[in-house]
């Protein structure tokens, strides 16, 4: 343990250095310095190559640097797998960075925001401004009266319009950082214990900032074109120069994503908004054709990133997962039981994305786990609550009484944290609003196997749930897993407090429908696969593997197409050789490296998971068979039936109000560590982190568990 971790801390050093180098290019970018010394140098030394020409330069400054430390990443990642059973075990490690998680920002446009967060933000906006005010101030220094009157311009026009060109410059910083949030299963963000769901605001705010400095960047050019009485611009498509109306397509197209990016658009018309944001394949296509390949690397390094996860996860998707059961709870509520080979391990709170075709081909959508790697070795479980009509229809269609043999069923995923923290505090309160649970599940399943497998000391465990009606209660029947739990598994400090909002006395229908949950079981087809890893249980290595072997591809591929195609034309003068069939072959280049690469390498893991596979479904051959009709028990008998303690017996109902969260958590102080998650609408996670935040609650360590998916 202490040579892996010595290693994970050389590992992350470099990776810093890198980053702090990389950082430093960004800084001194827009200065003279840079422009007129730095850069040069490196080009004279790399833009002689005849097998890169002039973008061999910005290759080695902004693309390489990245990459590599994506790499770091992946190794970095794969010593915390293989430790992690050791870090469950060692859970009295203190919180030294809990101040830095404390939420500073609650109520506004930006949400939820912590302290680390909001320096790093503020961090990020002073480096736009000043990239901006120095790429202004070395542009206006360059013109003056004589100047403008030789070029027949007035001073003010020439000041737009080297304005506007730098509202580009900054734009792009903004695009270089926009895709790497949504990378879901990219090494970067764990590095820095960051999740690809948790991460999405940055990726909105990122998507705000760019659009709007780019849309300005437009905007400026063509008011200058219109005083200057020269609007054909507009239509120019120069052959080795910027392309105006690849920049205009590129606008519309981003544009048009974004118009349905706002919440009010997107919480009511989910759909269109998930359809046209597929227009980043315009924006990104005709970008890259106005500004030309060489500028473009600048933002490469995140694109090329998420165009590995994106192609995984398009393989992983073409799989039929075999679903072997349903339980059916009377809040219309499911719980969907897939088999899964050993091999496939996840953290708690991590989240799968489902599409099940005969309802619809091209939605997906997300669920969190509920089960547990470690506690269910062969079974992966997703909750899913009757709420819009994809839901709706689902539950309908399981819960209707016509049998079913099979559901076809397509997995992503899961994705979620590389290491947790949850069972290091001494008392572990989470509070939720209905499906919000859905999470806790998981990190409760997670303490009964650290209690009973490692014998961990684990935290006592509050869990404050607020429902609407009596019949949502069932839905506590989820933290046992349909297989049943042995009796040392149980041996918890667990206490529920649940609250019914919208009945003041549990009704008779809610008591009579709670007695049953329905359990459907399924015969799957012999081509469905039990749910595995697209790249095995060493999957962060085959990642590293897949980045380094695909930009070495395309180096070569590059290289090949630069020296015996464009240098015999070109001769590295970019005066002759169009800059859109360049843009073009570079685009296609990646395309063809990242995908033979990667579908390799999850060529060569098929194999693996095939034989886990194999094992799976001869273990499933050997337990009796059960019928495909409905089944039904009675839950209450069931948890009767454990020795220990029951649900029954933690669980204390309120009815007719509201959990008093302040009080309820102040009654905590006497730990002297409380982790407080909290899963559920945006006013309680605000009103849970406002309490946190404050001054009485030092000893509370604050997360939100946040469906941005």
């Amino acid at each position: 343990r202490e040579i892996i971790t010595m290693i994970q801390r050389v590992i992350w050093l470099l990776a810093m250095v890198v980053l702090l180098g990389s950082l430093m290019i960004w800084i001194m970018m827009p200065t003279n310095t840079y422009a007129h010394i730095w850069l040069p140098n490196i080009r004279n030394k790399v833009n002689q190559s005849t097998y890169f020409g002039t973008q061999g330069a910005n290759l080695l400054i902004y693309t390489f640097p990245v990459l590599f430390v994506a790499v770091l990443g992946s190794l970095y990642l794969h010593l915390e797998k293989k430790a992690n059973d050791d870090k469950l075990r060692n859970m009295g490690k203190q919180h030294r960075y809990a101040l830095w998680k404390r939420p500073m920002l609650i109520k506004g446009p930006l949400g939820i925001v912590s302290v680390t967060e909001l320096a790093f933000l503020i961090m990020f906006m002073a480096l736009l401004i000043w990239s901006f005010a120095v790429y202004l101030h070395n542009g206006f220094s360059l013109i003056t009266p004589k100047s403008v009157a030789n070029s027949g311009q007035k001073l003010w026009q020439a000041k737009l319009m080297s304005a506007a060109f730098r509202l580009g410059l900054v734009g792009n910083i903004c695009l270089a950082f926009l895709f790497f949030p949504v990378a879901r299963g990219s090494s970067l963000l764990p590095l820095f214990g960051l999740t690809s769901e948790g991460s999405i605001k940055y990726h909105i705010w990122l998507g705000h900032m760019a659009i709007t400095l780019t849309t300005a960047h437009g905007l400026c050019y063509i008011i200058y074109w219109a005083v200057t009485n020269d609007i054909s611009q507009m239509v120019k498509w120069g052959k080795t120069d910027v392309s105006h109306v690849a920049g205009e397509l590129a606008t519309v197209a981003g544009l048009g994503l974004w118009a349905t990016t706002f919440p009010g658009i997107r919480r009511r018309m989910f759909e269109l908004f998930f359809y046209t944001h597929h227009l980043y394949t315009l924006f990104v296509f005709f970008f890259v054709m106005h500004v030309g390949s060489t500028y473009s690397c600048m933002m490469l390094p995140g694109f090329y990133l998420f165009l590995v996860d994106r192609y995984l996860r398009f393989l992983q998707s073409r799989r039929r997962v075999r679903l072997v059961s349903a339980r059916i709870l009377p809040c219309q509520t499911l719980e969907l039981n897939f088999s899964k080979t050993p091999g496939l391990s996840y953290n708690p709170t991590s989240i799968t994305f489902i599409n099940v075709p005969s309802l619809s081909k091209l939605q997906w959508h997300p669920f969190t786990v509920t089960s547990n790697s470690n506690l269910e070795p062969d079974k992966f479980s997703v909750v899913i609550k009757s709420e819009g009509s994809w839901s709706t229809k689902l539950f309908q269609m399981l819960s209707s009484p016509t049998s079913m043999d099979r559901l076809e069923v397509s997995l992503e995923g899961p994705y979620g944290p590389a290491s947790t923290n949850f069972l290091r505090h001494d008392t572990l309160v989470m509070v939720c609003g209905g499906s919000g649970i859905t999470p806790f599940v998981s990190i409760i399943r997670e303490s009964m196997f650290a209690s009973a497998t490692l014998k961990c000391k684990t935290p006592q465990i509050i869990l404050i749930c607020s429902f609407k009606k009596s019949s949502d209660l069932a839905i506590l029947d989820l933290i046992h897993p349909i297989s049943g739990i042995q009796s040392e598994m149980l041996n918890l400090q667990l206490q529920i407090k649940a609250y019914v909002t919208r009945e003041k006395i549990p009704t008779t229908d809610a008591i009579a429908n709670s007695k049953n949950v329905r359990a459907i079981w399924f015969k799957p087809l012999a081509t469905d696969e039990p749910m595995s890893a697209i790249l095995g249980p060493n999957s962060w290595l085959w990642l590293a593997a897949i980045i380094v072997s695909s930009f070495i591809v395309f180096l070569i591929l590059i290289g090949i197409i630069t020296r015996y195609y464009i240098y015999p034309i070109d001769h590295n003068s970019n005066a002759v050789f169009p800059y859109s069939t360049r843009a073009i072959l570079n685009i296609l280049v990646i395309f063809v490296s990242i995908a033979t690469i990667a579908s390799a390498a999850v060529f060569w893991n098929k194999k693996q998971n095939g034989k886990e596979a194999n094992q799976v479904q001869n273990m499933e051959g050997t337990t009796p068979a059960a019928s495909p009709s409905s089944l039904y028990y009675n839950a209450d008998r069931e948890l009767e039936s454990l020795p220990n303690q029951s649900l029954i017996q933690v669980t204390d109902v309120h009815y007719g109000e509201r959990p008093d969260l302040k009080k309820l958590l102040f009654d905590c102080k006497g730990s002297s560590s409380v982790g407080v998650l909290v899963a559920g609408p945006k006013k309680m996670r605000h009103d849970v982190a406002k309490i946190c935040s404050s001054g009485w609650a030092g000893n509370m360590h604050f997360e939100s568990i946040s469906f941005c998916w």
